[in-house]
């Protein structure tokens, strides 16, 4: 017969090989998705467009027709937050909020509280912004989309859409911080912009 001990072991191994499935199967309920450029500006002036002007993200983003500070909020800091429309109604949005940040590190997260026609879990989505100053006048600006779609099976099916969504935002944040130039949905420019970069070496 087993003895008391013998039972408390088994019971404690069981308990953790559950936990270690458990913690296998919550990495498979998201993706990720990433991109990056290099910005021929100051670290803080990164920063400043992508971060701290917050609620002004149409001011370079491709996708978005308007966007906004909501709640009071009036700048880049913790629990900002903005709307952002994704079609030109406006029936088609997000709610976002800043979670965490470190304007030392200068990395901030990012989340969705709410949307209209956007098949988000929100429980599982979120993004961190980050800026690293390359000591030569330059920066590298990046995002990272961590997600999980509602309902689950599409979240396989639009890591390509998401990833372009990425790559078009943060091209469009390097033109706007190198040149000035707005570009957001309802611009014209966009097409050419995409162009240039694209064929750049």
């Amino acid at each position: 017969m087993k003895t008391i001990k013998q039972y408390l072991l088994a019971v404690m191994f069981l308990g953790v090989s559950i936990n270690i499935t458990l913690a296998q199967s919550d990495d498979k309920k998201t993706k990720t998705v990433y991109a990056e450029a290099t910005i021929n500006a100051p670290a803080a002036r990164v920063w400043e467009a992508m971060v701290l002007d917050y609620g002004e993200i149409s001011n370079f983003s491709p996708y978005i027709y308007t966007s906004g500070y909501i709640k009071g909020s009036l700048k880049g800091e913790l629990n900002a937050k903005r709307k952002c429309a994704f079609n030109a109604k406006g029936t088609r949005w997000t709610h976002e909020q800043i979670m965490a940040i470190d304007h030392k590190k200068m990395i901030m997260k990012n989340v969705v509280i709410d949307a209209e026609k956007f098949p988000l879990n929100k429980d599982l989505s979120y993004a961190y912004y980050r800026v690293k100053d390359n000591s030569d006048g330059t920066s590298t600006a990046s995002y990272e989309f961590i997600y999980r779609t509602d309902p689950g099976f599409m979240t396989g099916m639009v890591k390509d859409k998401f990833r372009k969504t990425l790559e078009g935002t943060i091209i469009g944040l390097k033109h706007y911080v190198e040149t000035g130039e707005i570009i957001n949905a309802n611009t014209d420019n966009w097409k050419a912009i995409l162009k240039k970069y694209k064929t750049q070496p």
